[in-house]
């Protein structure tokens, strides 16, 4: 996940965040680091954030450290540490005669990370002392921070005061480095100015400590600072891989376990060293790890550190294991171990994850993945937890195929697309797929459970079923299931689930894989393990890795770069494309589309390729609208597909909507020492009432799709203007749509589980879409879940919120009077007054029936509030309680709030 784009949203015109990763320090608070650039100026931002970081609304600014010329950041880890792969970055970070240890995640994003600040300081030397910076940029901040010397407690344990007792010890320190380092000066050839080869040897160290620990020859030609040449020589590389590799075989021990947010109890060996060898790898994933209120809204968790723990000590006890890496959302998290003979083979370790919950935001459900490259195999290791309920199993592919779409892997070579997880020689799959046992009675699956026919029970499986019919996993493998489901038992027994819903047993809880020379050794659940209500499930894998024969490799490349040299270095690149011209039919709102222009090398050379910005305008494209890959390299005689894809979202549907803009844009395609191209790319947008305004659907009589384009657009301009006759163009109380998602979840939904919680299908949100546009039906079609999720989505894209931006500093102010919120809300532009009032009415009328839909305010609160109540700015966490404190006030019924069976649209 790009958490830049969250920094972004808090940066002023013309600051741009060029790169962030997270800090580690605090294990109770998420912490992010960006550097930040303004012209030629630089600064480290940091920002704590407790929900995830997907806006500027989700992070608050702690601390501003300006990149000057006394500024100095290097490596601090142990060699300890340096040995093993898997550990963490620490550096210490030096401005304005203080000093702060950051711990940075190991991966190839925090050694890219380094390198830039590393160039951002660097910049700061050759200017300094004629053009010294200023930071006059950052005078606004100083308010909305912490402060640069109040800051420092926040930081986590490792932060560090200037006083005097820590400038004696460091004073020691200092002494004998120095000495340390002038040995190594008296070593060297060339003799430089005493302070200067102080700061140029912590840049050649934090150079030198960023570097990814190299497998083989060719992972240095994807490094940024390689060229053209060099892309062209990896590209042969590649082709050629068999003529200098061998396949050499690895254990990995697979574990998924569903751990229904409990602590850990009981010891994890029976599960974790049940192998009679100790494998080369431990890939360890668990679901539901806190299922507390603070972990689903904040992703913050105490649990992670103990089940970590628990885990560390039931690995095999016959080998030493190296931590490589963890990744954590909400409750589903991935944990990778590895011998340590191994470890130095490891490189390119990345993490992402994606949250599949309500509005594709939160993350009690979704995936974590890891990927790394070992020895020459590209690896990728997915943990999901998908969607619950046994006939939820078309949510359960629609989850999956978000997963492959939305999980993306920054690579080292800026200049290549992102990685995604079927881009990977070799793909793991685990977690709680939630997949159930249909059309059987659940005595009759008990019955073949006793009688241990397992191939019966499997022919109902769903997962098995939705594979048959390549719906999802295809070309994944799955081995043979011997063992009886490992869900649902009562906690703390074999027994089972003897409650009043009496579920199903199922087999919950999967391990598939993808590549080629992989062997499966054993696939067990593990009975002994009580702690949950599921049983834990291992998979060890044999995996053929392909290893770099060095001799056959050398050989390759001198052939390879031979054949380059013969190429005629002035030839000028060229390609053919497939077609230039592109029209988009009956685009809809938040439903992608998507066609393929194919780029074919038809020149004597090979060549780069680009989109680039038009002449003053700030990206390749308009914000609808995006091509895939944007930029890459082309061998000669090779092609590249680039899929254009069109999607309208909540930001960009508003103008579309008022007719303000269209689907009109021309991409250009730049050749490096070539000559450019350019694609057209039109199509027509169909209004909808997602994005357009209160005020605007108010007065429309029809559905607006109904409505001839150039009469939306009058009524939108009417509705934001004073001049419109009041006889003529009477509004409706409130927008019909509201009132028919509302109706239908009032009469329908009062008594749903997991309300505005659990997220429905996509495919219902396009008819329930589609139905509102064109009232097509009478009612609305889909699943209750499916319309909660569009009545939300629905608040999400108003351009203007149902309580209007001029009203939220006031919101604020009076937050904890309840007298005073509702005399604001009498002041509300009369259609927004009634939709709130009327919304209210209706979730007062859910937490009637608390006893049966598990509602509370403290549920519908969060979800609720910044939805209706939205800052016009950037919203820290003090104005996110102020904004739930206010909105828990309407939540509370009062003698004056009309019954909501009262309301309808005239």
């Amino acid at each position: 996940m790009d958490q830049s784009v969250a920094i972004q949203e808090t940066l002023a015109k013309g600051e741009n965040c060029t790169i962030c990763v997270s800090l580690l320090n605090d294990v109770r608070q998420s912490k992010l680091i960006g550097l930040v650039q303004q012209n030629n100026e630089h600064a480290l931002f940091i920002y704590s954030h407790r929900r995830m970081a997907i806006t500027g609304d989700d992070v608050t600014l702690d601390e501003i450290i300006p990149i000057s010329y006394d500024f100095s950041v290097v490596e601090v880890s142990s060699p300890d540490e340096l040995a093993v792969v898997g550990a963490d970055t620490q550096v210490r970070v030096t401005f304005f005669k203080e000093e702060l240890e950051l711990k940075l995640p190991f991966g190839s994003h925090t050694r890219l990370f380094l390198s830039e600040v590393n160039r951002a300081w660097s910049d700061v030397c050759e200017q300094y002392p004629k053009d010294k910076p200023k930071f006059e940029w950052l005078t606004k901040y100083r308010k909305m921070s912490k402060g640069a010397r109040t800051v420092r407690k926040s930081i986590g344990a490792t932060t560090v005061k200037m006083s005097q007792i820590k400038k004696s010890e460091r004073a020691d320190a200092a002494n004998s480095s120095r000495q340390k380092k002038e040995e190594e000066r008296t070593r060297g050839d060339s003799v430089h100015d005493g302070q200067e080869r102080v700061k140029s040897e912590v840049r050649d160290d934090l150079i030198r400590n960023s570097q990814p620990i190299l497998s083989n020859k060719s992972q240095m030609l994807g490094m940024p600072q390689f060229g053209l040449r060099d892309n062209l020589i990896k590209c042969e590389l590649l082709k050629n891989e068999d003529a200098y590799t061998y396949i050499e075989n690895y254990s990995f021990f697979l574990g998924t376990y569903n751990v229904n947010g409990q602590n850990p109890k009981e010891s994890l060996s029976p599960w974790l060293a049940s192998t009679t060898t100790p494998p080369d790898f431990y890939l360890v994933a668990f679901q539901e790890l806190d299922l507390s209120k603070e972990a689903f809204l904040f992703n913050d968790t105490p649990k992670e550190p103990e089940w970590m723990l628990a885990v560390y000590k039931g690995l095999h006890p016959d080998a030493k294991y190296a931590f490589v890496k963890l990744v954590r959302l909400v409750g589903i998290m991935l944990l990778f171990y590895v011998k340590v003979e191994h470890a130095a083979h490891i490189s390119e370790v990345e993490v992402e994850s994606v949250g599949t919950g309500v509005m594709g935001r939160l993350g009690n459900k979704g995936a974590v993945a890891i990927r790394f490259q070992f020895h020459n195999s590209d690896i990728c290791v997915v943990n999901s937890h998908l969607a619950a309920h046994t006939e939820e199993f078309e949510r359960r592919n629609q989850d999956f195929k978000d997963i492959c779409r939305r999980m993306q892997f920054s690579q080292d070579d800026l200049t290549l697309p992102p990685l995604t997880i079927m881009k990977h020689n070799v793909v793991l799959w685990l977690g709680d797929l939630n997949y159930r046992i249909s059309d059987l009675e659940v005595d009759h699956v008990k019955d073949l459970i006793a009688k241990k026919d397992f191939e019966t029970l499997y022919n109902h499986d769903q997962l098995k079923r939705q594979m048959d019919e390549e719906v999802v996993f295809v070309g994944f493998t799955e081995g043979e299931i011997d063992f009886q489901p490992t869900y649902k038992y009562d906690t703390g027994s074999d027994q089972w689930d003897t409650s009043e819903k009496c579920r199903v047993p199922a087999w919950c809880d999967r391990i598939l894989w993808k590549g080629k020379n992989i062997k499966q050794l054993h696939y067990q659940s593990h009975m002994t393990l009580k702690t949950s209500d599921h049983k834990p499930v291992s998979s060890l894998l044999e995996i053929g890795i392909k290893v770099v024969n060095e001799e056959s490799y050398k050989r390759t490349f001198e052939e390879i770069v031979r054949d380059i040299d013969r190429l005629e270095n002035d030839c000028i690149p060229s390609v053919t494309l497939s077609q230039r011209e592109f029209q988009f039919q009956d685009v809809k709102f938040m439903q992608h589309q998507a066609k393929t222009v194919t780029v074919y090398n038809d020149g004597q050379v090979p060549c780069q390729f680009e989109f680039i910005p038009k002449l003053d305008e700030p990206s390749y494209c308009k914000p609808w609208l995006t091509a895939n890959p944007a930029k890459g390299f082309l061998a000669q005689g090779a092609s590249v597909d680039i899929d254009l894809e069109v999607f309208v979202n909540r930001t960009t549907a508003p103008e579309l909507n008022s007719g303000q803009q269209q689907l009109e844009d021309i991409l250009v395609l730049h050749l490096d020492r070539g000559k450019d191209y350019f694609i057209f790319v039109t199509g027509n947008y169909l209004p909808s009432c997602f994005g357009s305004s209160l005020s605007t659907l108010c007065l429309l009589k029809e559905p607006i799709q109904d409505m001839p384009l150039e009469t939306i657009r009058e009524l939108s301009m009417k509705s934001t203007s004073q001049g419109s006759n009041p006889e003529t163009d009477k509004p409706q109380e409130i927008p019909k749509e509201i009132w028919m998602m509302v109706d239908h979840l009032y009469r329908n939904a009062k008594k749903q589980e997991e309300l505005f919680q659990q997220p429905g299908l996509r495919s219902e949100f396009e008819e329930i879409r589609d139905c509102l546009d064109t009232g097509s039906l009478d009612s609305l079609p889909g699943s209750n879940h499916s319309v909660s999720e569009a009545l939300l989505l629905f608040l999400d894209a108003l351009p203007e919120p149902v309580i209007p931006f001029s009203f939220y500093p006031q919101c604020l102010e009076c937050c904890s009077d309840s007298s005073q919120c509702r005399q604001i809300i009498s002041m509300l532009p009369q259609c927004h007054k009634n939709v709130f009032n009327y919304l209210t009415a209706f979730l007062q009328e859910l937490l009637k029936f608390s006893a049966h839909n598990r509602l509370d305010v403290n549920i519908l609160a969060p979800i609720f509030a910044g939805l209706l109540l939205r800052s016009p700015t950037k919203q820290d966490s003090t104005e996110k309680r102020k904004v739930k404190e206010f909105f828990q006030h309407f939540l509370v019924q009062t003698p004056s709030d009309r019954d909501i069976h009262y309301k309808s649209p005239e």
